[in-house]
């Protein structure tokens, strides 16, 4: 099951990337809806209310007067934990009760509008935005919906701000055209990535792309980060650390367009443990790379022994997100070389620069080999000379800085 998060800010046009997402065959769980649900006449979940705020909240007929509830709650911050208090957890438990009804290979398509402000992204393997800005938005609600001016500004100004969504979002979809415009391109992600990210991560298989090179990407930090969350989350206490290593961590290398974690655990045995929440949070195992190559025992910084350039490795089922996910032994000579290789490379420009036409070359070699096992091996033939001496110079440079990891 693929679980996707849907969000933007009001009047943004959730609804509008949900019902295309639906007509594809998508399972909606709406959380506003769910929000009326629970609290419809006759609910424990309106009775709460009434005894929270005063049957003043009611209409005649006994349903819920939602703006005179909004007026007792809005802007004042202790009666709206009192609301979220007893509403969340009914909407959270309902929502449970969807997704469990699922079917196992479903794409359940949650529409959760404080998605950010409660950042709630690691509970999902996708996060979409649905992104319009503050002044169309405010022609939406006040032309389209009635709403007083003051109020749309005071709702927009009172939620997630655009960088925040931006640092958020797996997915940016900018709703400001015509009714319509993006449909084609909410079927293009259903289609291309949305349908095989879930097929992967049932069958198990990680998205893979050719070792090619391509320019240094600054938002490969941010996605890091999101990538850092989600497996914080799988991993639980079994992670010592979580950290973005490789040549994606080091701001303005060119490098393949894959992003590389490590998590560090305190034995394999751990990271064992781990495998299938990895796999459930859309990162399967592969079981056929579970050593690092040794480097060679210089004195400096490790041993050349296998045993202890052991691991276990992940990757995304994501298309749209290649991820490499290292399970390394905290102090083990791969652990640290990780880390040292990083910052080495971090502070140093000329060793950076290196690298880059080293893996330039590799790329190269690369290239024209269509299977991806045979092109893989070619790139990292490549590398390997460069890489026996860069192994003694980097913890040279660690020895001459004190760095510590």
């Amino acid at each position: 099951m693929l679980r996707l998060g849907l969000t933007g800010g009001i009047g943004a046009g959730k609804s509008t990337v949900a019902k295309v997402l639906t007509e594809q065959g998508a399972v909606l769980v709406d959380s506003d809806v769910l929000a009326r649900e629970v609290v419809e006449p006759g609910t424990p979940g309106l009775q709460q209310l009434t005894d929270t705020f005063g049957p003043d909240i009611l209409e005649p007929d006994g349903t819920l007067d939602r703006p005179a509830l909004a007026a007792k709650v809005f802007g004042d911050e202790q009666s709206r934990r009192k609301l979220n208090a007893i509403v969340h957890p009914l909407v959270g438990a309902r929502t449970t009760e969807i997704i469990d009804g699922a079917a196992a290979d479903a794409i359940v398509v949650q529409d959760v509008p404080l998605l950010v402000e409660g950042s709630m992204g690691p509970f999902f393997q996708l996060v979409v935005i649905v992104w319009v800005d503050a002044e169309e938005r405010v022609r939406r609600l006040t032309g389209q919906r009635n709403m007083v001016e003051a109020d749309a500004r005071a709702r927009i100004a009172a939620q997630a701000t655009d960088d925040a969504r931006r640092a958020a979002a797996d997915v940016w979809i900018d709703n400001t055209g015509a009714p319509g415009s993006i449909d084609e391109q909410v079927r293009a992600l259903w289609n291309e990535r949305l349908i095989p990210f879930e097929r992967n991560i049932r069958e198990g298989v990680v998205a893979r792309i050719h070792p090619e090179l391509v320019t240094a990407d600054p938002a490969w930090e941010s996605q890091a980060r999101r990538i850092i969350g989600r497996l914080a989350l799988a991993c639980g206490d079994k992670a010592v650390r979580i950290d973005h290593v490789g040549s994606t961590a080091v701001p303005g290398l060119d490098a393949k367009n894959v992003i590389d974690i490590q998590v560090t655990v305190r034995a394999l045995e751990d990271a064992d443990a781990v495998g299938d929440q990895l796999r459930s949070a859309g990162f399967p195992g592969v079981e056929a790379s579970n050593y690092d190559d040794p480097k060679p025992a210089y004195g400096i910084g490790g041993e050349a022994d296998p045993a202890v350039w052991g691991k276990r490795f992940h990757g995304s089922a994501d298309p749209g997100r290649p991820v490499n996910v290292h399970l390394r032994v905290d102090g083990w000579p791969n652990q640290k070389f990780a880390l040292l290789f990083r910052d080495w490379l971090r502070a140093e420009a000329g060793a950076a620069t290196e690298y880059e036409a080293i893996k330039r070359r590799a790329s190269e070699a690369a290239a024209g080999i269509a299977d991806y096992s045979a092109a893989i091996v070619a790139y990292e033939d490549a590398k390997a000379p460069w890489f026996d001496v860069a192994y003694r110079r980097a913890w040279q440079w660690a020895a001459d800085t004190e760095w510590s990891a």
